[in-house]
Protein backbone atom coordinates (compact mmCIF):
# COMPACT_ATOMS: atom_id res chain seq x y z
CA UNK A 1 0.00 0.00 0.00
CA UNK A 2 1.51 3.29 -1.37
CA UNK A 3 2.63 6.17 1.82
CA UNK A 4 0.44 9.32 1.45
CA UNK A 5 3.84 10.51 2.50
CA UNK A 6 7.02 11.60 0.26
CA UNK A 7 9.86 9.17 1.02
CA UNK A 8 12.54 10.23 4.03
CA UNK A 9 10.16 13.08 4.73
CA UNK A 10 10.59 12.56 8.21
CA UNK A 11 14.48 12.97 7.61
CA UNK A 12 14.32 16.15 6.05
CA UNK A 13 12.20 17.43 8.86
CA UNK A 14 14.26 16.22 11.46
CA UNK A 15 17.41 17.66 10.18
CA UNK A 16 15.70 21.25 9.26
CA UNK A 17 14.68 20.95 12.99
CA UNK A 18 18.46 21.03 13.91
CA UNK A 19 19.44 23.28 11.92
CA UNK A 20 16.81 25.37 13.60
CA UNK A 21 17.97 24.44 16.73
CA UNK A 22 21.85 24.90 16.15
CA UNK A 23 20.96 28.66 15.27
CA UNK A 24 18.94 29.51 17.64
CA UNK A 25 21.90 27.74 20.38
CA UNK A 26 23.49 29.78 22.69
CA UNK A 27 21.98 33.41 22.08
CA UNK A 28 24.81 35.33 24.38
CA UNK A 29 27.24 33.58 22.56
CA UNK A 30 28.84 37.02 21.37
CA UNK A 31 27.72 37.97 24.55
CA UNK A 32 29.56 35.58 26.24
CA UNK A 33 33.13 36.18 23.37
CA UNK A 34 33.39 39.79 24.95
CA UNK A 35 32.97 38.89 28.56
CA UNK A 36 35.83 36.73 28.17
CA UNK A 37 37.91 39.15 26.37
CA UNK A 38 37.12 41.69 29.19
CA UNK A 39 38.14 38.97 31.94
CA UNK A 40 41.68 38.21 29.52
CA UNK A 41 42.50 41.74 29.44
CA UNK A 42 41.65 42.87 33.34
CA UNK A 43 43.59 39.66 34.66
CA UNK A 44 46.90 41.02 31.72
CA UNK A 45 46.27 44.63 33.09
CA UNK A 46 46.52 43.18 36.97
CA UNK A 47 49.79 41.19 36.06
CA UNK A 48 51.03 44.81 34.89
CA UNK A 49 49.99 47.08 37.40
CA UNK A 50 51.08 44.57 39.65
CA UNK A 51 54.65 44.57 38.11
CA UNK A 52 55.01 48.30 37.53
CA UNK A 53 54.50 48.33 41.79
CA UNK A 54 57.35 45.95 41.98
CA UNK A 55 59.62 47.53 39.70
CA UNK A 56 58.71 51.04 41.72
CA UNK A 57 58.57 49.23 44.86
CA UNK A 58 61.87 47.51 44.55
CA UNK A 59 63.53 51.22 43.07
CA UNK A 60 62.55 52.32 46.25
CA UNK A 61 63.26 49.93 48.45
CA UNK A 62 66.77 49.33 47.76
CA UNK A 63 67.39 52.95 46.75
CA UNK A 64 67.13 53.73 50.40
CA UNK A 65 68.93 50.85 51.62
CA UNK A 66 71.65 51.59 49.43
CA UNK A 67 71.91 55.23 50.66
CA UNK A 68 72.14 54.38 54.07
CA UNK A 69 74.75 52.19 53.48
CA UNK A 70 76.26 54.71 51.22
CA UNK A 71 76.10 57.08 54.23
CA UNK A 72 77.34 54.68 56.28
CA UNK A 73 80.51 54.00 54.28
CA UNK A 74 81.88 57.13 53.84
CA UNK A 75 81.85 58.11 57.22
CA UNK A 76 83.64 54.44 58.48
CA UNK A 77 85.36 53.61 55.26
CA UNK A 78 83.40 50.28 55.40
CA UNK A 79 79.79 49.93 55.66
CA UNK A 80 79.80 47.77 58.30
CA UNK A 81 83.70 47.74 59.67
CA UNK A 82 82.21 48.76 63.25
CA UNK A 83 79.37 47.79 65.05
CA UNK A 84 77.82 51.50 64.62
CA UNK A 85 77.74 50.42 61.10
CA UNK A 86 76.54 46.96 61.15
CA UNK A 87 73.74 48.24 63.05
CA UNK A 88 73.30 51.17 60.70
CA UNK A 89 72.97 49.38 57.27
CA UNK A 90 70.74 47.19 58.78
CA UNK A 91 68.36 49.35 59.66
CA UNK A 92 68.56 50.94 56.55
CA UNK A 93 67.49 47.70 54.94
CA UNK A 94 65.04 46.68 57.34
CA UNK A 95 62.93 49.85 57.25
CA UNK A 96 62.90 50.87 53.94
CA UNK A 97 61.40 47.50 53.65
CA UNK A 98 58.70 47.66 55.55
CA UNK A 99 58.27 51.42 54.72
CA UNK A 100 58.22 50.49 50.64
CA UNK A 101 56.54 46.78 51.25
CA UNK A 102 53.57 48.71 53.70
CA UNK A 103 52.99 51.49 50.54
CA UNK A 104 52.59 48.68 48.15
CA UNK A 105 51.21 45.43 49.91
CA UNK A 106 47.74 46.20 48.53
CA UNK A 107 48.75 46.64 44.81
CA UNK A 108 51.45 43.66 44.72
CA UNK A 109 52.14 42.14 47.64
CA UNK A 110 55.32 44.35 47.71
CA UNK A 111 57.83 41.41 46.98
CA UNK A 112 60.63 43.24 45.94
CA UNK A 113 62.93 40.01 46.29
CA UNK A 114 62.82 37.76 43.22
CA UNK A 115 63.44 34.79 45.76
CA UNK A 116 60.67 35.64 47.74
CA UNK A 117 58.48 35.67 44.63
CA UNK A 118 60.01 31.78 43.82
CA UNK A 119 58.85 30.65 47.24
CA UNK A 120 55.07 32.17 46.93
CA UNK A 121 54.90 30.71 43.73
CA UNK A 122 56.00 27.22 44.94
CA UNK A 123 53.30 27.30 47.85
CA UNK A 124 51.25 28.80 45.17
CA UNK A 125 50.31 31.70 47.39
CA UNK A 126 51.32 33.65 43.59
CA UNK A 127 50.27 32.07 40.22
CA UNK A 128 53.22 31.34 38.26
CA UNK A 129 52.28 33.60 35.29
CA UNK A 130 51.64 36.43 37.97
CA UNK A 131 55.61 35.93 39.11
CA UNK A 132 56.92 35.89 35.42
CA UNK A 133 55.85 39.29 35.37
CA UNK A 134 57.26 39.73 39.09
CA UNK A 135 60.79 38.83 38.63
CA UNK A 136 61.95 41.11 35.73
CA UNK A 137 60.15 43.72 37.58
CA UNK A 138 62.10 43.35 40.59
CA UNK A 139 65.36 42.93 38.86
CA UNK A 140 65.31 46.07 36.89
CA UNK A 141 64.74 47.71 40.16
CA UNK A 142 67.68 46.63 41.38
CA UNK A 143 69.88 47.76 38.76
CA UNK A 144 67.67 51.31 38.13
CA UNK A 145 68.18 51.76 42.32
CA UNK A 146 71.86 51.20 42.07
CA UNK A 147 72.02 53.37 39.03
CA UNK A 148 70.63 56.32 40.80
CA UNK A 149 72.15 55.98 43.44
CA UNK A 150 75.65 56.22 42.31
CA UNK A 151 74.88 59.06 39.69
CA UNK A 152 73.58 60.98 42.56
CA UNK A 153 75.42 60.38 45.90
CA UNK A 154 79.30 61.66 46.05
CA UNK A 155 81.50 58.64 46.44
CA UNK A 156 82.31 55.04 44.79
CA UNK A 157 79.74 53.29 45.00
CA UNK A 158 79.58 51.04 48.18
CA UNK A 159 76.98 48.25 47.74
CA UNK A 160 78.12 45.60 45.37
CA UNK A 161 78.00 42.75 48.09
CA UNK A 162 81.69 40.84 48.27
CA UNK A 163 81.88 37.85 50.52
CA UNK A 164 84.74 39.22 53.71
CA UNK A 165 88.16 38.01 53.97
CA UNK A 166 88.46 34.36 55.77
CA UNK A 167 84.56 33.54 54.38
CA UNK A 168 84.58 30.99 52.38
CA UNK A 169 82.48 30.46 49.12
CA UNK A 170 80.69 27.58 51.02
CA UNK A 171 79.77 29.56 53.87
CA UNK A 172 78.28 32.51 51.78
CA UNK A 173 75.85 30.21 50.20
CA UNK A 174 74.67 28.57 53.43
CA UNK A 175 74.52 32.38 54.94
CA UNK A 176 72.94 33.52 52.55
CA UNK A 177 70.08 30.73 52.44
CA UNK A 178 69.60 31.02 55.92
CA UNK A 179 69.18 35.15 55.74
CA UNK A 180 66.94 34.42 53.61
CA UNK A 181 65.11 31.24 54.98
CA UNK A 182 64.37 33.43 58.01
CA UNK A 183 62.93 36.64 55.79
CA UNK A 184 60.88 33.94 53.61
CA UNK A 185 58.90 31.74 56.04
CA UNK A 186 58.07 35.54 58.48
CA UNK A 187 56.37 36.64 55.21
CA UNK A 188 54.83 32.96 54.62
CA UNK A 189 53.47 33.16 58.03
CA UNK A 190 52.31 36.35 58.75
CA UNK A 191 51.25 37.65 54.65
CA UNK A 192 50.64 34.62 52.64
CA UNK A 193 48.49 33.08 55.61
CA UNK A 194 45.76 35.45 56.69
CA UNK A 195 44.57 36.16 60.21
CA UNK A 196 44.06 39.15 62.49
CA UNK A 197 47.82 40.74 62.51
CA UNK A 198 48.01 40.40 58.69
CA UNK A 199 47.56 44.04 58.13
CA UNK A 200 50.83 44.69 59.96
CA UNK A 201 52.55 41.81 58.59
CA UNK A 202 54.99 44.92 56.47
CA UNK A 203 56.19 45.48 60.35
CA UNK A 204 57.18 41.84 60.89
CA UNK A 205 58.67 41.66 57.15
CA UNK A 206 61.07 44.41 57.68
CA UNK A 207 61.92 43.44 61.55
CA UNK A 208 62.89 39.98 59.79
CA UNK A 209 65.08 41.58 57.15
CA UNK A 210 66.62 43.81 59.80
CA UNK A 211 67.47 40.56 62.02
CA UNK A 212 68.95 38.75 59.11
CA UNK A 213 71.02 41.56 57.94
CA UNK A 214 72.66 41.59 61.48
CA UNK A 215 73.75 38.45 61.35
CA UNK A 216 74.91 38.00 57.24
CA UNK A 217 75.71 41.81 56.42
CA UNK A 218 79.94 41.55 57.63
CA UNK A 219 79.71 38.17 56.14
CA UNK A 220 78.24 38.67 52.75
CA UNK A 221 76.91 41.94 52.30
CA UNK A 222 73.80 40.60 53.59
CA UNK A 223 72.43 40.49 49.99
CA UNK A 224 69.40 37.70 50.62
CA UNK A 225 68.21 38.84 47.55
CA UNK A 226 69.14 38.29 44.02
CA UNK A 227 68.07 41.52 42.83
CA UNK A 228 69.80 43.54 45.48
CA UNK A 229 72.77 42.09 44.36
CA UNK A 230 72.36 41.65 40.51
CA UNK A 231 71.86 45.64 40.48
CA UNK A 232 74.97 46.76 42.14
CA UNK A 233 77.16 44.24 40.23
CA UNK A 234 75.17 45.57 36.81
CA UNK A 235 75.62 49.54 37.50
CA UNK A 236 79.25 49.31 39.06
CA UNK A 237 79.71 47.22 37.01
CA UNK A 238 81.64 44.41 38.85
CA UNK A 239 81.15 40.51 39.29
CA UNK A 240 82.80 39.07 41.48
CA UNK A 241 83.50 35.77 40.63
CA UNK A 242 81.43 34.10 43.22
CA UNK A 243 78.68 36.01 42.28
CA UNK A 244 76.28 33.29 41.60
CA UNK A 245 76.44 32.41 45.36
CA UNK A 246 74.19 35.78 45.61
CA UNK A 247 71.89 33.56 43.36
CA UNK A 248 72.06 30.09 44.49
CA UNK A 249 72.09 30.80 48.40
CA UNK A 250 68.78 32.90 48.46
CA UNK A 251 67.09 30.39 46.38
CA UNK A 252 68.37 27.68 48.86
CA UNK A 253 66.72 29.30 51.35
CA UNK A 254 63.14 30.17 49.49
CA UNK A 255 63.24 26.12 49.14
CA UNK A 256 63.67 25.51 52.51
CA UNK A 257 61.41 28.01 54.10
CA UNK A 258 58.97 26.98 51.51
CA UNK A 259 59.30 23.33 52.46
CA UNK A 260 58.79 24.18 55.80
CA UNK A 261 56.22 26.29 55.39
CA UNK A 262 54.59 23.30 53.63
CA UNK A 263 55.29 20.54 56.29
CA UNK A 264 53.88 22.63 58.90
CA UNK A 265 50.22 23.17 56.92
CA UNK A 266 50.25 19.41 55.89
CA UNK A 267 50.20 18.77 59.34
CA UNK A 268 47.36 21.57 60.42
CA UNK A 269 49.79 23.45 62.47
CA UNK A 270 46.62 25.69 63.81
CA UNK A 271 45.66 22.74 65.43
CA UNK A 272 49.05 22.80 67.33
CA UNK A 273 48.03 25.26 69.59
CA UNK A 274 44.25 26.40 68.94
CA UNK A 275 42.80 29.31 69.79
CA UNK A 276 45.56 31.73 68.76
CA UNK A 277 43.64 33.08 65.93
CA UNK A 278 40.67 31.68 64.98
CA UNK A 279 40.64 33.80 61.44
CA UNK A 280 43.54 32.14 60.98
CA UNK A 281 42.96 29.04 61.52
CA UNK A 282 39.46 29.30 59.48
CA UNK A 283 41.63 30.50 56.46
CA UNK A 284 44.16 27.70 56.69
CA UNK A 285 41.03 25.24 56.75
CA UNK A 286 39.56 26.27 53.76
CA UNK A 287 42.62 26.50 51.63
Amino acid sequence: MPSSYPPHSGRRSNSGSRDRRSRQQRPFQEFEREQEKHSKWKTFRGHLVAAASEFIGTTMFLWFAFAGTQASAQNGGSAAATSQGLLFVSLSFGFSLMVTVWAHYRISGGLFNPAVTLALAITKNVPWIRSAFLLPAQLLGGIVAAALVKCMLPGELAVVTRLSEGTSIAQGVFIEAFGTCLLVFVILMVAAEKHETTPLAPVAIGLALFVAELGTVLYTGGSLNPARSFGPSVAEPDFPGYHYIYWFGPIIGALMASAYYGLCRYNHYWEANPGQDSKGHMSAQKS
